[in-house]
């Protein structure tokens, strides 16, 4: 019983220390509460801000058609689909869903996931796995190294967006005897730089390497491209992507994830893609609600609310450019602001909300050490007046903090 005890207060001790050790390097996280619905203002702990760091781009979260939507499958369907896909959980909304987003993003077939996490944790080591190996962007999301780690597969990091040395790192490891599968997995567009990768070289890379090549356009998808199609549409290589991997739960207003791909590709994920096979599936009102978003992005109020979010994130970068600040290049809904140091960032942060301007500050492990940053994002909702208040603010806090 005593060395029960020990061994309790011991793991405590070690915990309290990990906490003691996060928050003296600055990098405590914690949570801030939003109370009713997403838009472009919210209120946040108890008071009514400016909301500049949420992915809601098209601002659909809110959308009255998507509410409906989610409330007539509730009706009729009830609250939960039960059980795993390849149980009893695969119900005609989910593969409605499917022939959907299919039909969006012009590829064969497509699967839907729980999550963008679970479709890069189970496509990628359905796809590879030990004797193969994985070549992936230096600023990939997490959750594409975690897919990676699972799948056993060798990893090989090539600086970021250079395809000229992706093509050096394949030409030095890829084929040969007794090789195996390769994969060129990429964000479409970099969640925190707001760049977008550049795919028709990858593409080129794919094909004169032998490989899959696998594009995340978590961020891409319902904003960029003539029909919202995403970073693939825009740079007109949708054909030559062997996986397109969205999300619904971010410019679509919904949650979920999906993998466009080929009818074949889908069966494989169908069998080994783990985070598909063992979930209870997605719930009606979310399949509805995203069935509704990617229908309603391809018509006129898509094309609308495109081109409000492409004004507001031009006319935002293009301020707080003017203004000095250290801005990574981009054209795309995500505009950061490099502060440096994690403490400095935090401090900004802080300031900003305490004037009703809510943007989170983003610390490694998410970035690298060094490059601790505010993270804005834009929606298509934002009001221009809303937009050149914040930059007067973000500028007048800046100058005072030494950022500027």
């Amino acid at each position: 019983m005593r060395l029960t005890i020990e061994k309790e207060w011991i793991m405590q001790r070690t915990i309290q220390n990990e906490l003691t050790e996060i928050t003296n390097r600055g990098l405590l996280r914690s949570t801030r509460t939003i109370s009713g619905r997403q838009a472009d203002r919210v209120m946040c702990n108890g008071h009514e801000v400016l909301l500049l760091c949420s992915n809601n781009y098209l601002g659909l979260a809110d959308h009255p058609v998507l509410a409906a939507a989610s409330i007539a499958a509730i009706q009729r369907y009830g609250t939960s689909s039960g059980a795993s896909r390849l149980v009893s959980g695969t119900m005609d909304l989910h593969e409605g869903l499917e022939r959907t987003v299919a039909s969006f993003k012009k590829t064969e077939a497509a699967l839907v996931f729980n999550s963008g996490h679970a479709a890069n944790t189970g496509i990628i080591p359905a796809l590879v796995g030990r004797g193969d190996i994985v070549f992936s962007d230096r600023l990939n999301h997490a959750s594409i190294v975690d897919g990676i780690l699972l799948s056993g597969a060798r990893l090989v990091r090539y600086p970021h967006n250079d395809h000229r040395a992706l093509a050096a790192l394949m030409e030095k490891h890829a084929g040969g005897e007794g090789s195996g599968r390769c994969l060129i997995v990429s964000d479409g567009v970099f969640s925190m730089d707001g760049d977008i990768a550049p795919l028709a070289e990858l593409v080129e890379c794919k094909r004169t390497f032998g490989a899959l090549l696998m594009v995340d356009d978590a961020h891409g998808c319902g904003v960029l491209g003539a029909e919202g199609r995403g970073s693939a549409e825009l740079l007109g290589v949708g054909g030559g992507v062997d996986v397109q991997m969205g999300t619904f739960g971010k410019a679509l207003g919904s949650f979920g994830a999906y993998a466009a791909v080929s009818a074949e590709l889908r069966e494989l994920l169908i069998n080994r893609a783990r985070s598909f096979i063992f979930s209870t599936s997605l719930p009606p009102a979310v399949l509805a609600a995203s069935r509704a978003a990617v229908e309603l992005v391809q018509g006129e109020e898509g094309d609308r609310l495109r081109e409000q979010l492409s004004g507001n994130a031009a006319f935002f970068r293009s301020g707080l450019a003017a203004a000095g600040f250290s801005i990574p290049d981009g054209s795309t809904q995500i505009v950061p602001i490099l502060v440096g140091s994690a403490g400095s960032t935090m401090q900004f942060s802080e300031a900003l909300l305490a004037e009703g301007i809510f943007a989170q500050g983003i610390r490694p492990p998410t970035v690298p050490v060094g490059t601790s940053r505010l993270r804005f994002t834009l929606m298509a909702t934002h009001t221009r007046t809303d937009l050149a208040d914040a930059i007067s603010t973000i500028c007048r806090i800046g100058r005072r903090l030494g950022v500027i």
